[in-house]
């Protein structure tokens, strides 16, 4: 801070303005040959991660894949006072369960680090050095209160609050008196009169004159640490960010941040703005919604890949729109100049079916099937742990043999623990009176199945069973198909909907149909 304070009592003078932007790259995707792509997400720890941030994380993410590039985490942290506890793991944590685990980061470290910027506060101070020598930034010793009244008194006359620049003309004399009193200022930039334009990969040309409708702004606190204009620049520069593919809310921002480069002589990456992540009826997402958040989709049993096809799907980026893409096909088919500026209406109405497909991708997958059978075998001891009459269910055959039969008709692997699907894991509490109401053959129905099961032993398909149970029918006078179903389908499960009755069989196995059938004779 010493240093600093030297600065602040030499005198300085803007800097002369250029005629055009510095560093301005050639369009198209901004990747030159031979250079480094070099992306990062620089969420704030301020909150869990949730859709909108996933869905610029894996922007980058794919962006970076595909010219075989590097992917940074970056945790802006510097505003203290609006930290979460266990943010900044949770943000790191959900990357890795999406799939898109960064290059870098404040957990796998990396050469640019540190990765949280209340760990880099020499970089900003040094660069605002740089911009107080230069006269690009001066120390502003306007109270808190009396920026408060600023804005009270321009909300009275309907207008923008902005900065009155009182501070921007002291002279060194009238500097080095109110550090007397107030040794350590907020540092503040000189916004130029004349904003550079520049070309951005998603939104095109874009020239915004901040100077015009917003104060000099504060970059550096008087707590030293910065403000996000000054971090994200400094921090971009030094950890050579090639590409900044963030939201379009800062868009705005991006001639205030040009006009920092050139302040500082550094060459700026290239800038591609993101369009919004909306609900489908075009409101923004809500943090205050707890199903936005990551963590509620795992709970839930959704799919990483479910979500991140959802959230490409919603958007653009890539040549047509289709269902059930997997993250090595969005990295191939990603093409950042398909980007554009229309906001991406989100339909989570539609997750489900988008998890039914992927999770049938994965039954099809030998090796991703027997992680699900893990998975179920945990979910059953879970959700039933003492009620398991037979502990044989937990057998991984048997489990396997349910996940083949149920693919396509459950939309989360928690569903086969839910109370529908009780009958796989527990035996169904069904008294005989319950079958008679149905009908009145009950033990010629319970005598055909049993002897059919009997002569065919375990080799019945559900295509057989559906035959021979049509059969069985056709041979009882005066009882409908429909009613051997539904006595069967009660004696199996204690239901009155589910399954096909032959999948029920089949998934039960001979042996337990048997048991059961049975059971409730005999009750």
């Amino acid at each position: 801070m010493a240093a600093l304070t030297k600065r602040l009592l030499q005198p300085g003078r803007p800097p002369a303005a250029l005629s055009r932007p510095v560093g301005r790259r050639e369009a198209s995707l901004g990747t030159d040959a031979g250079a480094a792509v070099r992306v990062r997400f620089a969420p704030s720890p301020t909150g869990f991660m949730h859709l909108g941030g996933l869905r610029t994380a894996l922007y980058n993410y794919i962006f970076a894949r595909k010219h075989r590039g590097s992917f940074i985490l970056r945790l802006e942290d510097t505003d203290q006072t609006r930290l979460v506890p266990g943010a900044a793991e949770n943000i790191e944590d959900m990357l890795e369960w999406a799939g898109i685990p960064p290059d870098e980061s404040p957990r796998r470290g990396g050469p640019a680090g540190p990765y949280q910027q209340s760990q880099r506060l020499e970089l900003y101070a040094r660069a605002a050095e740089v911009l107080l020598k230069t006269g690009a930034a001066y120390p502003c010793f306007c109270s808190p209160q009396r920026l408060e009244l600023l804005k009270k008194e321009a909300l009275r006359n309907h207008q923008t609050p902005r900065y009155d620049n009182r501070c921007r003309n002291l002279s060194q004399g009238q500097v080095a008196q109110k550090l007397a009193k107030e040794p350590k200022p907020a540092i503040r930039f000189r916004l130029e009169e004349e904003a550079p334009a520049f070309q951005d990969l998603v939104y095109g040309w874009n020239r915004h004159e901040v100077a015009s409708v917003e104060g000099d702004p504060v970059i550096l606190k008087s707590d030293g640490f910065p403000t996000y204009h000054l971090a994200c620049v400094v921090d971009d520069h030094h950890m050579g960010i090639s590409h900044v593919l963030r939201g379009s809310e800062w868009l705005v921002s991006t001639s205030k941040h040009l006009l920092l480069y050139r302040a500082l002589g550094w060459q700026p990456p290239h800038f591609a703005h993101l369009p919004l992540l909306l609900n489908k009826d075009g409101r923004k997402l809500s943090k205050r919604q707890g199903d936005i958040f990551l963590e509620h989709f795992a709970a839930d049993g959704f799919l990483p890949d479910a979500l991140l096809d959802i959230i490409t799907n919603c958007g653009s980026g890539f040549a047509e729109n289709q269902m059930g893409r997997t993250l090595p096909e969005l990295i191939t088919q990603f093409d950042l100049s398909r980007i554009t500026c229309h906001s991406a209406l989100l339909d989570l109405d539609k997750l489900p079916e988008f998890n039914r497909l992927h999770l049938c991708r994965l039954v099809s997958s030998e090796t991703q099937r027997c992680q699900l059978v893990q998975k179920l075998q945990a979910l059953v001891e879970e959700a039933f742990g003492s009620q398991l009459q037979d502990r044989g269910v937990l057998n991984t055959d048997y489990v396997e043999r349910i996940i083949l039969l149920r693919q396509g008709h459950i939309c989360h692997l928690q569903d086969l623990v839910s109370p529908a699907y009780s009958y796989l894991w527990t035996r169904p509490a069904v008294g005989r009176a319950q079958l008679g109401a149905i009908s009145e053959n009950v033990d010629v129905i319970a005598e055909h199945v049993l002897g059919l099961l009997e002569r065919s032993g375990t080799g019945l398909t559900q295509d057989a069973l559906n035959g021979e149970l049509k059969k069985l029918s056709e041979g009882l006078e005066g009882t409908k198909h429909s009613n051997v179903m539904k006595l069967l389908r009660v004696a199996l499960s204690g239901q009155l909907q589910g399954p096909p009755v032959a999948e029920m069989m089949v998934s039960l196995g001979p042996k337990e149909v048997q048991e059961r059938i049975r059971k409730v004779l005999s009750s």
